[in-house]
């Protein structure tokens, strides 16, 4: 059966998961609308289409720039036409002991993987609202299910997308519209090269901890496990699907190690069960 041409917007198109979203998505004779930051990006992302029945369309954005993001989202849809599926997917990681780290970059992560993200989604939840149809997706990572040292900063702007996207599929689920948080393992995309910040050590206390984690991230850059044009394909299984999950977690890596952490905190739970209960008052109204 033929596929229904859809159209895609999605962000951070330049290099990463978001090339190869827009990269599949084009071969497969959608149309895709991919923001960059960089005005040299623009070129290359409309040759992607060549030799696709695909129509590619760059637009100039910095997500974390409010006004420009819901600007952005209703000039496409009044010249390209509806969105069928958003996928937010801009955002860099943050390396750093949280103690060394300043509150600066805690700020500038949070407005890039949580603030731009959410914009980039309100900006279209209204026309999707009206039209009773569309498919919200923000790329989240493991690491919004699951923590490792060193990446406090990052982990925490991707555990609140995680829970914002999650509340929000429970919100818009009865007005038509699909939502999913994109959880990848490691996969060869800048995002442990060039696309990281890292804050530069100074307190010696950590160096047993962190400084083998720094020198492993730095090997295996470029030699990780998932591979970005299969996460864009599972991706695109799912996409407009009626049955598309909250929750989707791409690599092998990635299961393993949030089914670890699932587990842990779950044991945790139920070891301190007793102690919780405790807290009760006994005629209080249940929360169901």
């Amino acid at each position: 059966m033929p596929t229904t041409p859809k159209i895609f917007f999605v962000t951070g198109v330049s290099s990463g998961f978001g090339q190869a979203f827009a990269t599949r998505f084009l071969q497969e004779g959608h149309t895709v609308v991919g923001t960059v930051r960089n005005p040299d990006d623009v070129a290359p992302f409309a040759k992607l289409a060549d030799g696709t029945p695909g129509t590619a369309a760059a637009r100039r954005l910095d997500v974390t720039d409010d006004e420009a993001v819901f600007a952005t989202v209703a000039e496409v849809e009044r010249t390209v036409g509806p969105i069928d599926v958003v996928i937010a997917n801009a955002g860099y990681g943050h390396e750093g002991i949280l103690e060394e780290s300043p509150m600066s970059e805690l700020r500038r992560q949070f407005d890039v993987n949580v603030f731009g993200a959410v914009a980039t989604l309100k900006a279209a939840l209204p026309f999707m609202r009206e039209r009773r149809h569309g498919h919200l997706m923000g790329v989240t990572s493991m690491g919004g299910l699951m923590t490792i040292p060193g990446l406090a900063y990052y982990h925490g702007s991707k555990f609140a997308l995680e829970a914002i996207l999650e509340t929000l599929a429970k919100e818009v689920k009865a007005l038509g519209i699909a939502v999913t948080a994109i959880a990848p393992g490691s996969f060869r995309t800048d995002w442990a090269g060039r696309s990281m910040v890292r804050t530069e050590r100074s307190l010696p206390d950590y160096d047993e901890l962190m400084n083998p984690v720094r020198a492993n991230r730095r090997a295996a850059d470029g030699n990780q496990l998932g591979d970005p044009a299969k996460a864009a394909e599972a991706v695109l299984s799912i996409a407009g699907a009626p049955d598309a999950p909250v929750h989707l977690v791409l690599g092998s890596d990635a299961l393993r190690l949030v089914g670890s952490a699932r587990t842990e905190v779950d044991e945790e739970i139920e070891r301190w069960a007793d102690l919780s209960r405790t807290t009760d008052i006994p005629d209080g109204a249940q929360i169901t």
